[in-house]
């Protein structure tokens, strides 16, 4: 078992994750289809956000009783929820740049790799964060609970600490170089998806594997949802109806978690002695032992990925990073049929 999910609260844990994991999936597709829902899940909900999280954290900054006890001060106020909310948007508004080709940017051919830069970027954030946990069991800054080495972070979340944050860092570090075809990103036929036809199944699977890892590891209490939930909504999306717009889909599913999470906090947190106790929390089992059974299969994944990757290349002769190399394959084949022929030989031809 990785997760706590008996008891009284059983029932309301498994249909919190439902309504998650279905409210993701919806809001992709009102974020996806249309012009309008695109530009207010990623720039009028964001602008709304960032007034909100600067008010309350002035407020706390001047010993305001109501912003130093407000949610998002005391549980989401670390470097890292803020760091990948708004990489996450970023994405977002670049693949909608590329999606609808606007303006200059959107056109570009260069502009076509933005998003291995954004999701590399997001990938490393998460990678420093594994690699702090590792920072604090080398040097002893941590404490011993029925035999697993744990800390505290400042957003008040006690995670393990140990080698299975080595693993899954350097999990993360091959998973970047997991992306092929950079630069082969296009519009879909009817505008509502930027497809990256080589991001196949191979990928998905090693990013997956790493990113749940991730969350168990260093997001232990938010990981039933942002671990489980979340990482399916998109993939579940690609393989259904949405072939070869995943990252598409991750990026959305992962700024709307982000900045939901961000300003109600509480819906996943039980720290009975703060007074917060949500019916719909899980917390990991926090066994170092699960952490690094679950961290050695990440590496594993992403390590036969870049394998299967390499032999890719070698068969076709291409350089993985600027040729695609899964031509050929079901999955890249349905994913490339979807690609705006007008929008791919434009982007060949600037």
């Amino acid at each position: 078992m990785l997760f706590q999910v008996y008891g009284a609260h059983a029932a309301t844990q498994w249909l919190g994750w439902i309504l998650v994991f279905v409210a993701l999936i919806a809001l992709n597709e009102l974020a996806r289809r249309t012009k309008a829902g695109g530009l207010i899940m990623f720039v009028g909900l964001p602008i709304a956000m960032t007034i909100y999280v600067i008010t309350v954290t002035a407020a706390a900054s001047m010993g305001v009783s109501w912003g130093v006890n407000n949610p998002t001060v005391v549980f989401a106020n670390g470097w890292f929820h803020y760091a990948k909310v708004y990489a996450a948007l970023v994405g977002c508004i670049g693949f909608m740049m590329i999606k609808y080709r606007w303006g200059k940017l959107g056109k570009a051919h260069w502009f076509r790799a933005f998003p291995f830069v954004i999701v590399a970027i997001n990938i490393l954030i998460a990678v420093v964060s594994d690699f702090e946990s590792a920072a604090h069991f080398f040097t002893g800054n941590v404490t011993w609970v029925n035999g697993s080495a744990v800390w505290t972070t400042s957003e008040h979340i006690t995670v393990t600490a140990g080698w299975q944050n080595v693993f899954n860092g350097i999990a993360g570090l091959i998973n970047i170089f997991c992306m092929t075809g950079w630069w082969a990103v296009y519009s879909s036929k009817k505008k509502d998806d930027m497809v990256w036809a080589d991001m196949t199944w191979v990928f998905i699977l090693a990013y997956d594997v790493w990113n749940f890892c991730y969350t168990y590891n260093c997001l232990p209490n938010h990981a039933w949802y942002c671990g489980l939930a979340l990482l399916l909504a998109p993939t579940v999306a690609n393989f259904l109806w949405n072939k070869g717009g995943w990252i598409q889909n991750r990026a959305n599913t992962l700024a709307i978690w982000c900045m939901f999470a961000q300003v109600f906090p509480t819906f996943q947190t039980s720290i009975p002695s703060m007074g917060v106790d949500s019916p719909f929390a899980v917390q990991s089992t926090m066994n170092s032992t699960a952490n690094v059974v679950v961290s050695l299969l990440a590496l594993a994944a992403n390590i036969a990925a870049i394998i299967y990757i390499a032999y890719r290349a070698k068969k076709l002769h291409v350089n993985p990073y600027k040729s695609e190399v899964f031509v050929g394959t079901r999955d890249f084949e349905q994913a490339a049929a979807r690609v705006d022929s007008s929008d791919k030989e434009a982007v060949l031809a600037a």
